[in-house]
C-alpha cells in the first residue's frame, strides 16, 4: 500500500513539474523556440520519462534489501527492517504482530510522557522517575525486536518449507528431528520475544492506570507502586534471560 502511495507522488511531482516547466504562464518551455530552449525541453521532457519508470521499477518490482541490524537506530528503521519479513509466510502474523507492538509502544510512550508533563514540572523526582522506567521499558521492547530481526536474519525460509514437505522422507529420522528442532527453536523464540513485549505494553497500561489513579504521593512511594514492581521484576528478568 505504501509504495502505491509513494508511485502516486512521483506521479503528481513529475506531473506539477512539467505544468511549471512547459506551461506560458511559469518558465514557458517550448519545442518551436530556439535551439537552446528545444534542446533544454527535450532534456526535461527524457528526464521526466526516465524519472517515472525508473520510480516505478524500484518502488513496484525491485526486491528491497534488508537493512543490517547494526544500523538500525530510529523507530522508523525498525518498522521498515522487520516488514522486510513479511514475505515468511511461517512468521507472518508473528510480523504482523511486532510491527504492531512497535506502533503502540511509540504511542503509549507519547501518550505516557504527556501524563507526566500533565501532572509533574519536569524538574521534579518522581517525574523523573517515571519518565526514566518508561524509557527503559521501550529500550528493552526495541532489544526484543532486535533480538528478533536477529534471527529472522539467519533463518532459511526454502530450507525450512522444503523440510516441512519432505517430512524425514528422505532424511534419517534422528537428522530430521534435530533439523526440525532448530528450526522450530527459531519460531519459539520469536514468539516468546513477542509475548515478552506484549507483557511491556500491558503494564505501560497498568502504569498510566495507576498514576491516574494517585491525587498526591512522595517521591519516595513511586518504587512502593505494585505497578513499579512488576516493570522492575520484568526488566530484571528480560535482561538475565538475554545474558
Amino acid at each position: 500500500m505504501i509504495k502505491y502511495i509513494k508511485l502516486l507522488g512521483l506521479i503528481f511531482g513529475v506531473v506539477v513539474m512539467n505544468v511549471l516547466l512547459f506551461s506560458p504562464g511559469f518558465i514557458g518551455l517550448e519545442f518551436g523556440g530556439g535551439a537552446f530552449t528545444t534542446a533544454l525541453s527535450v532534456t526535461f521532457l527524457f528526464g521526466s520519462v526516465m524519472a517515472l519508470f525508473y520510480g516505478s521499477y524500484t518502488l513496484l518490482f525491485r526486491q528491497p534489501v534488508v537493512l543490517p541490524v547494526k544500523n538500525i537506530e530510529t523507530h522508523e528503521d525498525y518498522v521498515e527492517a522487520l516488514s522486510f519479513y513479511r514475505r515468511i509466510k511461517v512468521l507472518e502474523e508473528d510480523i504482523t504482530l511486532g510491527l504492531s507492538q512497535l506502533s503502540r509502544m511509540k504511542k503509549k510512550k507519547e501518550t505516557l510522557l504527556n501524563v507526566l508533563n500533565q501532572r509533574f514540572d519536569p524538574g521534579e523526582l518522581s517525574y523523573k522517575k517515571f519518565a526514566s522506567v518508561t524509557l527503559e521499558v521501550e529500550k528493552l521492547l526495541y532489544l526484543n525486536i532486535r533480538s528478533v530481526l536477529n534471527r529472522l536474519n539467519v533463518f532459511d525460509e526454502a530450507e525450512y518449507a522444503s523440510l516441512m514437505k519432505s517430512k524425514s522422507a528422505t532424511l534419517p529420522q534422528k537428522l530430521f528431528q534435530e533439523k526440525t528442532k532448530v528450526y522450530n527453536d527459531y519460531l519459539s523464540y520469536v514468539k516468546n520475544s513477542l509475548h515478552t513485549n506484549e507483557e511491556i505494553l500491558l503494564k505501560l497500561d497498568q502504569l498510566m492506570l495507576e498514576i491516574s489513579r494517585l491525587d498526591s504521593f512522595e517521591a519516595g512511594d513511586i518504587e512502593q507502586m505494585p505497578c513499579m514492581q512488576e516493570i522492575d521484576q520484568l526488566i530484571k528478568h528480560t535482561k538475565l534471560y538475554r545474558q
